[in-house]
């Protein structure tokens, strides 16, 4: 286990690295001067444009670039971003808590109330609620989430006025702890479900086939026939074998945790890490474009790891192959 374990973590730091030095270059080729709104109140003189491509490192080569980029992340400095003026670092930590707040909340219902109904879709084979849930599934998984948030933005938020269409909390609200708490909540629930009906249909379906692949294996028809409770049979014998699919959408989803949805986080101004990524590309923000790329990439091969460990735990068998 110990040598399968550092082999895999090796495997994850070289992926890793080649991520970010792969994005560096593919940031960097983006078209369009990284300086030009910097003069939209004013046109910049050829000498502040010099001195400010001298300050951002802009002036150097693209391999110059790098190397101190990256001797500025092992520091754990991301730069200063060019539209704010600020350290990446700090811009990320603002925003990085309304995304956890919004991506864990999208986690926790997808893997709570998917798992659930794609057990339940299972045992119930072939019935009719079987059937409605299927076809919800599918209408869920194919519905765009921008469609949905915008849909969801201007029906609920706009013509019904039940909750807030836009922000993560009313600058009118002053009413203490619990009052602002609830404030952030109600302004939670739009981007919430319009980012969990997408993740649910997809965990349904992939709960729902792994269990019923699961439930034809011989160690449950033996289980039936001892007379099990079919709750037992179902929770405790079935489904851990059947969680092994779901545990690589799993691994797909945990960057969600970090990254929101830029189309959604956009649709209701939620001030979260994906909208700030979306305004440094349109920007040309290369220092906090290559921040915010870099934290998903950690996420995403910290995520693959992650399932790799958790399958080796459950089954390990793998750690032989």
């Amino acid at each position: 286990m110990g040598r399968w374990l550092l082999r895999r973590t090796a495997q994850a730091i070289a992926t890793l690295v080649l991520t970010i030095v792969l994005l560096f270059f593919l940031s960097h080729v983006l078209p369009g001067d990284p300086l030009s709104r910097l003069g939209e109140g004013r046109p910049l003189t050829a000498a502040e444009t010099e001195t400010l491509r001298a300050r951002y490192g802009l002036d150097r080569p693209l391999r110059s670039q790098l190397g101190s980029f990256l001797a500025g992340l092992a520091r754990g400095d991301l730069g200063t971003s060019i539209e704010y003026g600020r350290p990446v670092s700090a811009l990320i930590a603002e925003r990085l808590p309304a995304t956890l707040l919004l991506g864990g909340t999208v986690l926790l219902l997808n893997f709570t109330v998917g798992l659930w109904l794609g057990v339940r879709q299972a045992v119930r084979r072939g019935s009719a609620e079987d059937r409605w849930l299927t076809t919800l599934s599918l209408v869920g998984y194919a519905t765009p989430s921008f469609w949905l948030g915008l849909v969801l933005a201007w029906l609920v938020g706009v013509e019904w006025r039940l909750l807030p269409a836009a922000g993560m909390r009313d600058p009118l609200v002053d009413g203490g702890i619990l009052a602002g708490t609830a404030d952030v909540l109600r302004h939670l629930v739009l981007p919430a479900l319009t980012l969990s009906v997408v993740s649910i249909a997809g965990t349904m379906r992939y709960q729902r086939d792994a269990m019923l692949d699961t439930l034809r294996l011989p160690y449950i028809v033996t289980a039936r026939a001892k007379g099990l409770s079919p709750a037992r049979v179902t929770w405790r014998h079935a489904w851990r074998n059947a969680l092994f699919p779901v545990l690589t959408l799993f691994g797909l989803w945990l960057p969600v945790l970090v990254t929101g949805s830029v189309f959604v986080e956009s649709v209701f101004a939620w001030p979260g890490l994906g909208s700030l990524a979306a305004a440094a590309v349109g920007n040309r923000d290369y220092p906090l474009l290559m921040g915010a790329s870099v934290l998903v990439a950690v996420i995403v091969v910290l995520a693959n790891l992650l399932t790799d460990l958790a399958y080796a735990t459950l089954d390990p068998r793998v750690r032989l192959t």
